[in-house]
């Protein structure tokens, strides 16, 4: 509002056309624009017809579109998390973590592995020490003998094949980490099914896993390694423990002290402090037999085994307990290739509403991207019809007339139906991406339809007959709108040819802008006239 003008003012100079006024690009192409423009208002009820079935094509669509929260990416790299006993020891991760980089070398598409076993709690989410991370370098995609990233992952989960006890989960390096960060899962989807009791928790996600495994495209369908560790079980027995008139938290003390340790104060060295820690020797607390033989002192002075006061044994429990909204729950893992997650969902929502009963107080939820994928359309559906709310009223306000208002909005619809057509065709999936298109879009169909409802009402206003303001508006405001969309579509293809890293995430926003260009312009130019033509004739 205020640079551009001055700057216009300053630089631009009148200049003299040896033809006219007009580029010769437009004065060709009002050539054929106002002889097809005249013929479609001679059959302005074929060009509805047409404009109704291209409305009713992109609807119908519409339930097909696949849908995910953002497309897949391709990094280059491949994340391999594999999973082994929660009781192995640290150096047999070390060995077999080993062997598994040496098979994985084997593929001829690796040019390198890099390798890490457990996490601390510093910056992410903590691991144990059974979870390994295995991170493999590929080489240029033209390289491959593998003919895509399918067959290349299917060759690496082949050659594991011979490794006894390990779960497999095969995703890149930044997808694993936004599911882990955003979701709190370490795949695209999760299962949670909730409840109270551990063993028909276990047993409804066993049922869970079966199914979901059996959807097409489910890969690596495994249930969160929550058991199998090993645990020392203490019981206290109370009416021995009354018999000796022993405190229980004596007891407890005393075996915190031996098996876990305490410290019992610090020791300075000029700025440097360290704790005193107070610990039995390994040997005289690594088994069953040692801590049956701790001696608890007694009030009165003398020593008890602490076997004579509790029953201890080796139990195989959980290792971690997960809860969410006061409900304790575990977790389903699967990745979805070949398809798209919005469809998956539902094709095993399906499947498990038919063949798992959930007793009472259970029940499943969806988390992962499709649980992402979920809340951004919610968002959408909410934030949508405000915002053409506040826009109706804002027409309104300028033309004062609600039956002009209408045909600008009609511009709105046709031009989204040609941005879901382009997904459709180019085989791409609704996504955040293409919703960010759709609402460029939307900007853009607003804005051209603006600009000639404004021609038509200065050419009426001035006195002029219906059919001249229609024919001068459109004349005057072909070039302007035929600008816009060759400077938006020339400014979006290099996005939807790129073939580089991050080009999936640009993909589905150009194949949106440029097939709803397409359509937006068309509509501007020939359907919104006519309508407008008709109305005011009616009226």
């Amino acid at each position: 509002l205020l640079a551009a003008p001055a700057l216009a003012f300053l630089l631009l100079k009148p200049r003299r056309r040896a033809c006219g006024q007009e580029p010769v690009l437009i004065r060709r192409l009002k050539t054929v624009y106002l002889p097809f423009f005249a013929a479609c208002r001679k059959r302005r009820k074929i060009v509805f017809l047409a404009t109704a079935i291209v409305l009713v094509a992109g609807l119908a669509v519409l339930p097909f579109l696949g849908r995910e929260y953002i497309p897949y990416l391709e990094e280059g790299t491949i994340h391999l998390r594999v999973t082994h006993d929660p009781n192995i020891a640290l150096d047999e991760v070390l060995r077999r973590t080993t062997e598994i980089e040496k098979a994985i070398r084997g593929v001829p598409e690796v040019t390198g592995v890099l390798s890490r076993i457990g996490r601390g709690e510093v910056g992410s989410h903590a691991h144990f020490i059974n979870d390994a991370e295995i991170l493999i370098r590929l080489k240029p995609a033209g390289e491959w003998t593998s003919k895509d990233k399918d067959g290349l992952i299917e060759a690496i989960e082949q050659r594991l094949e011979g490794f006894p006890g390990i779960n497999v989960a095969v995703t890149q390096p930044i997808a694993h980490n936004l599911d882990e960060l955003l979701t709190g899962v370490k795949s695209e989807l999760a299962v949670k099914v909730y409840g109270e009791d551990f063993d028909v928790l276990k047993k409804l996600a066993g049922e869970v896993m079966d199914v979901v495994g059996e959807v097409r495209g489910a890969a690596d369908v495994q249930v969160e390694q929550f058991t199998g560790q090993n645990h020392l079980r203490i019981e206290l027995d109370r009416r021995a423990i009354s018999r000796y008139g022993i405190d229980i938290g004596d007891i407890q003390d005393t075996i915190e002290a031996a098996v876990g340790g305490i410290t019992l104060g610090q020791i300075y060295e000029e700025q440097r402090r360290f704790d005193i820690f107070l610990r039995y020797r390994p040997e005289s607390r690594s088994g069953l037999d040692d801590l049956r033989n701790l001696y608890i002192p007694l009030p009165a002075g003398g020593q008890v085994p602490l076997a004579q006061l509790a029953a201890i044994d080796e139990v195989v429990g959980p290792r971690a307990i997960n809860r969410e909204g006061n409900k304790r729950y575990i977790t389903v893992q699967a990745n979805v290739r070949g398809r798209d997650i919005g469809s998956f969902v539902a094709e095993a929502r399906q499947a498990l509403e038919q063949r798992v009963a959930t007793p009472p107080g259970y029940f499943v939820k969806w988390s992962g991207r499709f649980e992402l994928q979920q809340q951004a359309t919610r968002r959408l559906l909410l934030i949508t019809p405000i915002t053409m709310a506040l826009v109706a009223l804002l027409l309104f306000t300028i033309f004062r007339s609600s039956r002009e208002v209408f045909i600008i909005l009609i511009n709105i619809p046709l031009a989204l139906t040609g941005g879901i057509l382009a997904l459709k065709l180019s085989g791409l999936y609704l996504s955040v991406p293409a919703a960010i298109g759709f609402i460029a879009i939307f900007g853009i169909a607003l804005e051209d339809g603006l600009v000639l409802m404004s021609a038509f009402k200065r050419h009426t206003d001035e006195g002029r007959g219906l059919a001249a303001a229609v024919e001068l508006g459109v004349t005057e405001k072909l070039r302007p709108v035929l600008m816009t969309t060759f400077t938006t579509v020339f400014g979006i293809l290099p996005l939807l040819l790129a073939r580089g890293p991050g080009a999936e995430l640009q993909r589905p926003l150009a194949a949106v802008v440029v097939g709803g260009l397409l359509t937006s312009t068309l509509v501007t130019l020939v359907v919104l006239p006519l309508v407008y033509e008709t109305l005011k004739r009616r009226a």
